[in-house]
């Protein structure tokens, strides 16, 4: 009875497919994005990160609908990140809308303000005067309308903007009348983190956030000439070199990936599913699988 019992058990069980490491990596990329997307950071005024993250959810979401049927079923983690996705894009969509019309807000300010000024090396609209900046921001101030069922951050942002341009109006169009007078102080401030940088260096506390900027250029202050440099390159050895960039181009895929997500969500994302459905046709769980129900598999 205790072997016909076993037997019986053991007709369902199916051998696991084995794991397929270009898969598990696809997998991790989309988990990343998502989790990249709910902690998307900000860098003010031009870059609402909750906003981006949103975006970028929708992006998310609108590759796991398209994707196809028979890809999903055995997918039981994808179709759990798709309902998680759209239960989280459903709780903020009122708040996303709200945002999204604040900053539309924003951008047309910047428009107003001419800011940030048109490059030399491109067609610039005409120069700006005193009198039509003032009179678009004025005009902005009281004919814009909050719309939407949740308007907090468009009457936040309208407020702010009507607060401000009464108190600093004045002292805000003083560089469209001098010449040579920058709309920012972006300059004055990044010597002044030059400055830091040189202190910390100094000082010798511990930062090394220059280096992912600089590190590699440092090289050339160690060498007179390009033939001098190129000797000091030559004392590594090929394979080593080979092998460090290897492991510097997988510490990159990471931050590459992003980068792509960030600039073209709709073109990275499309490209994550034509890798993962190559992946998945190249191995298919159920041909790599063996069933205890086949007849040839049946004890008498």
């Amino acid at each position: 009875m205790g072997c016909r019992k076993f037997l019986n058990q053991s007709r369902a069980i199916r051998i696991p497919p084995p794991v397929d490491p270009l898969r598990l990596q696809l997998e991790s990329q989309l988990r990343a994005a998502i989790r990249e997307a709910v902690n998307r950071g900000s860098r003010k005024p031009f870059l609402w990160g909750g906003l981006k993250g949103y975006q970028q959810l929708e992006s998310i979401a609108q590759v796991l609908e398209d994707l196809p049927t028979p890809l999903l079923t055995p997918d039981k983690y994808l179709d759990l990140l798709r309902s998680r996705v759209e239960w989280v894009l459903t709780k903020n969509r009122t708040v996303a809308a709200d945002l999204k019309q604040a900053y539309q807000l924003l951008l047309a300010v910047a428009r107003g303000l001419h800011y940030p000024p048109a490059r030399s090396d491109r067609a610039a609209d005409p120069k700006p005067n005193r009198q039509t900046v003032a009179e678009e921001i004025i005009r902005l101030i009281q004919e814009t309308q909050p719309t939407g069922p949740v308007q907090h951050a468009q009457l936040r942002l309208q407020g702010e903007l009507k607060r401000r341009w009464e108190l600093f109006g004045e002292e805000l169009l003083h560089c469209y009348e001098i010449p040579g007078l920058p709309q920012d102080n972006l300059k004055l401030e990044s010597l002044f983190g030059r400055l830091r940088r040189h202190q910390r260096r100094i000082s010798g506390r511990p930062s090394t956030h220059e280096l992912q900027a600089f590190g590699q250029a440092q090289v050339l202050f160690t060498a007179a000439s390009f033939p001098a440099l190129l000797e000091q390159i030559q004392q590594v050895p090929r394979e080593r070199y080979e092998m460090h960039r290897q492991r510097l181009a997988e510490a990159e895929q990471p931050r590459q990936f992003f980068h792509r997500l960030h600039q073209d969500p709709d073109k990275a994302l499309s490209a994550w599913i034509q890798a993962y459905r190559g992946c998945r046709e190249q191995s298919d769980p159920l041909k790599d699988s063996i069933s205890f129900n086949d007849p040839a598999h049946h004890t008498n």
